[in-house]
C-alpha cells in the first residue's frame, strides 16, 4: 500500500475539524457524480437501443444490401433481372453475409369487402412478392395474429400478410377477402385471403408493405413472355388460319413450328387427320446474351372425326365453335360433315425466371460497409453471365434519410456526455478546493515535515477519486435499475408515427458501459489535476497558523 493511499484513507475515515463545512459541498459532488452517470448510462443506451431497433426493422423490411439492375434508382421500380445468377444462392455462405434472398416488387391498391353500416375503405400499399425460400424470421418475430403465408412454385398462391395497421384502416380482420387493384393497361383484380397480420412499429413501413407470392408480380409485371397457340375467326383460303399469341417481353420475338426459329408468327392448315402442333416462342432480348435466350411453348390438339373437306361453317363471318370447358381452351369446331376437336394448352411462361433483385443481408452491421465495398467491386456494372449489368446498394443509401437522422443522435449523444461531465468536475473541483481548505493546517504540517506538493496533491487526488467512485457506484446501480424497468416492463412509450417506435428501446453492451465508467473516472481525476495545483501555492508557516 502507497503513503499517499494510506493518507487519504484515514484522512476520509478521520473526524478532523472543518468535517461540517465540507460535507455538503462533498454531498453534492458525489449527487452530481451519480446524476451525471445516470444521465449518460441512460442515454447511451436509449440511443443505442433506438438506433439498433430502427436499423433492425428498416433492414427487415427490405435488407442490408440490394442487388438490382443498374441504372435504377428503387427497387419498387426496377427492370427485371434473370434468377439464375452465379452468386444465388451460394452469395449466403460468403464470410459475414447472413442470407440472400430473390424478391419483387407491385404497387397495390387495397379494398375491403363491403359490410354493412362500415364504410368501405381503400388504401395503397406495396405488393412484396416472396416464395419458400425467403427467410421469414422477420415477420415471424413480429407476427401478431395468424400465420405466414404458404406459397409453392406450382400453383399461384392468394394468401396475404398485412400489417395491423392497414388492417385497422380498411377494417380487416383474418381470413376475411380482400380485393387488389394493380394498374396495367387497364386495371386488374386480384382477390386475396388475409391468413396472418404484423405489427412492427414502424408505423411508416406497417402502412406501406403486404407479403404475398412473387408469381402474381412476375406475372402482372408482364417479365419474359407468355405464349398460346389460337385458331382464329377468320379463314384464309377456306383454310384454318393457326396463329401465335404472345404477351409479355419486348415483342421481338422468334417462331418455332417444328422446322427451327423463324420470324412467321402463323400459318393455314387444313387438318386431315390427328394434329398435335408445337410452338415455342424465344424472346430475343439484346440485353442478354444467346445464352440466355428464354423460350415459352405452347401446344395445340386437334383430333379429326371423318373425312374433311375444309368446309367450314360460318356465320356473321366467323368461325363458329361449341365450347366444351368454362375456359375456352376446349371446343368443337363446326364444319360439313366433321366434327374436329380442339384443345390448346398454354404455356407456363417465363415470368418465372425473373426477379426485381436480390436481397442480401449481413451477419454484423458493423461489417455492412467492408462488405458493400467488396461487392460493388466484384458486380457494379461488371457484365454478368447474362450480359446484364448490376448495381449494389446499402440500405444506408436507400433509406438515407433515415440513417442521417440516426446519425444526428450520436451528436446528441455527445453533448450530452460532455454537458453532463462538466457538471460532475465543477462540482468535483469545488469539493476539491474545500478539502484543501479545511485541511489547510494539515498540508502545512505536511509540508514542514519533508512532503513535496506532488505528494500532497496525490493524498487529494486519491481522495477525490474516492468520492468519484462512490458517486459512479451510486449512479450505476440508479441507472442500471431505471433502464432494467424500461426494457423488461416498457413502461414509457413513444409515437410510433413519429419515432417508428411504440416504446423506448434499451440497449447497452457491456463495452459501452465500461467504457463509460473508465472514461467518466479518467476525465474526472485529469480535470481535478488543475484545482490541486492550489496545494503548490500554500506556504508551511502561513498554513500551520491557518485557522
Amino acid at each position: 500500500m502507497s503513503f499517499e493511499y494510506f493518507i487519504s484513507r484515514k484522512v476520509l475515515k478521520s473526524e478532523a475539524k472543518g468535517k461540517k463545512v465540507s460535507r455538503p459541498i462533498v454531498r453534492i459532488s458525489i449527487i452530481s457524480i451519480s446524476l451525471a452517470i445516470v444521465v449518460n448510462l441512460i442515454t447511451i443506451a436509449v440511443v443505442t437501443g433506438f438506433q439498433h431497433e430502427v436499423r433492425k426493422k428498416v433492414a427487415g423490411f427490405g435488407s442490408h444490401i440490394l442487388i438490382t439492375n443498374s441504372g435504377e434508382n428503387s427497387i419498387f421500380e426496377s427492370d427485371p433481372i434473370l434468377k439464375n445468377q452465379d452468386f444465388y444462392p451460394t452469395l449466403a455462405k460468403e464470410k459475414g453475409i447472413a442470407s440472400i434472398d430473390y424478391v419483387a416488387y407491385k404497387p397495390i391498391l387495397l379494398q375491403a369487402n363491403k359490410k354493412e353500416n362500415i364504410q368501405q375503405e381503400i388504401t395503397g400499399a406495396v405488393l412484396k412478392g416472396v416464395d419458400q425460400t425467403y427467410n421469414f424470421e422477420f415477420y415471424k418475430d413480429h407476427l401478431k395474429a395468424g400465420r405466414l403465408p404458404k406459397f409453392n412454385s406450382k400453383d399461384v398462391s392468394y394468401e396475404l400478410l398485412i400489417s395491423k395497421r392497414i388492417a385497422q384502416d380498411l377494417n380487416l380482420s383474418l381470413n376475411e377477402k380482400v380485393a387488389g387493384f394493380f394498374v396495367k393497361n387497364q386495371p386488374i383484380k386480384r382477390l386475396f385471403t388475409i391468413v396472418g397480420i404484423y405489427e412492427t412499429g414502424l408505423e411508416e413501413f406497417d402502412k406501406k408493405f403486404v407479403l404475398g407470392d412473387i408469381q402474381i408480380v412476375q406475372q402482372l409485371n408482364d417479365w419474359g413472355i407468355q405464349t398460346a397457340i389460337r385458331i382464329s375467326d377468320t379463314l384464309m383460303n377456306n383454310e384454318l388460319l393457326i396463329k401465335a399469341e404472345v404477351t409479355g417481353g419486348n415483342g421481338n420475338y422468334s417462331y418455332n413450328w417444328g422446322n427451327g426459329f423463324e420470324r412467321y408468327a402463323g400459318f393455314t392448315l387444313c387438318p386431315t387427320k390427328d394434329t398435335l402442333i408445337r410452338l415455342i416462342v424465344a424472346e430475343k432480348n439484346y440485353s442478354l446474351s444467346k445464352q440466355a435466350l428464354k423460350s415459352d411453348t405452347a401446344y395445340l390438339k386437334i383430333n379429326v372425326n371423318g373425312a374433311v373437306s375444309c368446309q367450314f361453317i360460318l356465320e356473321n363471318d366467323a368461325l363458329q365453335r361449341v365450347f366444351l370447358d368454362e375456359a375456352g381452351n376446349h371446343y368443337n369446331i363446326l364444319t360439313k360433315g366433321t366434327a374436329i376437336e380442339c384443345q390448346q394448352i398454354d404455356g407456363s411462361g417465363t415470368s418465372n425466371k425473373f426477379v426485381g433483385g436480390f436481397e442480401v443481408n449481413v451477419d454484423k452491421w458493423e461489417e455492412l460497409p467492408e462488405i458493400v465495398a467488396k461487392l460493388k467491386k466484384r458486380f457494379d456494372l461488371i457484365p454478368t453471365k447474362n450480359n446484364e449489368q448490376l448495381s449494389v446498394k446499402s440500405i444506408i443509401d436507400t433509406e438515407s434519410d433515415i440513417f442521417i437522422w440516426l446519425g444526428f443522435l450520436d451528436l446528441n449523444v455527445l453533448i450530452i456526455v460532455i454537458l453532463m461531465l462538466l457538471i460532475g468536475i465543477i462540482n468535483m473541483g469545488s469539493a476539491l478546493l474545500v478539502l484543501i481548505l479545511v485541511r489547510t493546517n494539515f498540508i502545512g504540517i505536511f509540508k514542514a515535515m519533508g512532503a513535496n506538493n506532488w505528494t500532497i496533491r496525490k493524498i487529494f487526488l486519491i481522495q477525490a477519486g474516492f468520492l468519484i467512485l462512490k458517486g459512479m457506484i451510486i449512479g450505476n446501480v440508479i441507472g442500471l435499475v431505471l433502464c432494467g424497468i424500461q426494457y423488461y416492463f416498457g413502461i414509457l412509450t413513444l409515437n410510433p408515427e413519429v419515432y417508428y417506435l411504440n416504446k423506448v428501446p434499451i440497449e447497452l453492451t457491456l463495452s459501452a458501459w465500461i467504457m463509460l465508467n473508465i472514461g467518466t473516472l479518467f476525465v474526472c481525476l485529469t480535470a481535478l489535476l488543475i484545482p490541486s495545483f492550489v496545494i503548490t501555492k500554500i506556504q508551511p508557516i502561513k498554513a500551520i497558523r491557518f485557522n
